[in-house]
């Protein structure tokens, strides 16, 4: 049995089938013995670092006969204590993961412990795995970017992954070209820091990059998985105004609308910006949903730095909130600042984000009431039996159709 476990963003789930795909093509099968996992980890928070430890262990004890390989973010920093602790087979972090398979083999002939993990990230290049397969679906997720240049104070990725580097800009086309032409309506652009994309070679910019995407014949909508107020230039904008194919809908981190957070957090811009940022973005798109992330509990924060971001998340007037409680990761600036706030403390400002939340979806989703919405019909919901799917703007709605509409453009009234 070939078995892939991805835990964390939709990055590592990217990276799993790609490396899935690079073993069938080197003969292995899903029916593969002895058996092979592989294990993507994720370390964005001390309770991603608990899950992936536990899911090594389980599967090292429940799959005595099999080949466990680990790689990802959270081996990345704790190789030895996989290799120790939980005796995984093959260990590697975030580079040398297009090199598994070469690893599973040498390890059938040897059955030593194989390790490769390397030692400074900074100086990874970008992966290429090869084409992925074309599964089945309506929507497909194309990394597009690895690594973080933003160095966030609370924030371990740039350490794990690496600095920003970039997929070759054909790679990327002829991916997403070859999707279009599978049916694919819809695509998400995604990496690690996905609009840092370009960064690391000047020759072309995340805006250059989503322009040409546009223009592929065929391509139905373009979803941009996440995007800072820093990276929306005025090429952007005005690519907002001209390509109906790009979602009505952008997520923009704001992690917290206090100023003085925003500092201790190293974060690249103000609220003055963003909110400027957003204004913008509402004259050519006035009806986009624009969602967030948020971070609570950083440490030092007070009732009333929590009030202005609180206030502030108001009147920006986001369709959605991510709320997160601040988790400290032990290398970076945030982990050893004064004044941690209690976990009682954030669990209330965790709970008082989501109510705002949730009075803010609905009010967003009201302003479309009795409208007909273009949707892409991609599941069956079990609970309701109804055939579902998002909006450009990301509102999802149902409809009573049978099956053969899946994966169809289909109207239907936002009640």
């Amino acid at each position: 049995m070939l078995k892939f476990i991805s835990l964390g963003c939709k990055v590592n789930s990217y990276e799993s089938n790609a490396l899935k795909e690079l073993f069938l093509k080197n003969g292995f099968t899903e029916n593969t013995k002895p058996d092979i996992i592989v294990i993507n980890t994720c370390s964005v928070t001390a309770v991603a670092d608990q899950k992936s430890r536990q899911i090594i262990r389980r599967e090292k004890r429940n799959n005595k006969n099999a080949i466990v390989v680990v790689m990802g973010c959270y081996s990345q920093k704790n190789a030895d204590y996989i290799s120790k602790e939980c005796g995984a087979d093959i260990i590697v972090g975030t580079s040398n993961r297009n090199r598994i398979v070469e690893y599973v083999n040498l390890f059938l002939k040897e059955k030593k412990q194989i390790i490769s993990i390397g030692n400074n990230p900074r100086e990874f290049k970008y992966e290429t795995f090869g084409t992925i397969a074309i599964p089945k679906s309506t929507r497909a997720y194309v990394k597009v970017e690895d690594g973080c240049n933003n160095f966030c104070s609370y924030c371990t990725i740039p350490y794990t992954r690496g600095v920003a580097r970039s997929r070759p800009k054909t790679e990327v086309i002829e991916e997403i070209t070859e999707l279009v032409k599978h049916g694919f309506k819809e695509i998400v652009l995604t990496g690690i820091h996905t609009a840092h994309y370009g960064l690391d070679n000047k020759e072309c910019s995340f805006s250059d990059l989503v322009e040409e995407i546009c223009n592929i014949p065929g391509l139905y909508r373009l979803r941009i998985s996440s995007i800072e107020e820093s990276e929306i230039d005025a090429k952007f904008i005005s690519l907002l105004k001209k390509y109906p194919q790009i979602a009505d809908h952008l997520h923009m981190p704001l992690q917290s609308g206090s100023p003085s957070v925003l500092k201790r957090m190293s974060r690249k811009y103000n609220v003055n910006d963003f909110i400027n940022k957003v204004n913008m973005i509402r004259e050519v798109r006035p009806n986009i949903a624009i969602t967030t992330d948020v971070i609570v509990g950083f440490p030092g924060e007070t009732k009333e730095e929590f009030e202005e971001t609180y206030n502030f998340i108001k009147e920006v007037n986001f369709a959605e909130l991510h709320v997160f409680p601040f988790s400290a990761r032990e290398g970076t600036k945030a982990y050893s600042m004064p004044n941690q706030v209690k976990p009682e403390i954030k669990s209330e400002r965790v709970s008082s984000l989501i109510e705002l939340s949730e009075k803010l979806q609905k009010s967003y989703i009201e302003k479309f009431k009795g409208q007909d919405l273009e949707v892409i019909l991609e599941e069956r919901n079990k609970t309701t039996g109804l055939l579902s799917g998002f909006t450009s703007n990301y509102i999802k709605l149902e409809a009573d159709l049978p099956d053969k509409f899946i994966g169809e453009i289909y109207k239907i009234k936002v009640r």
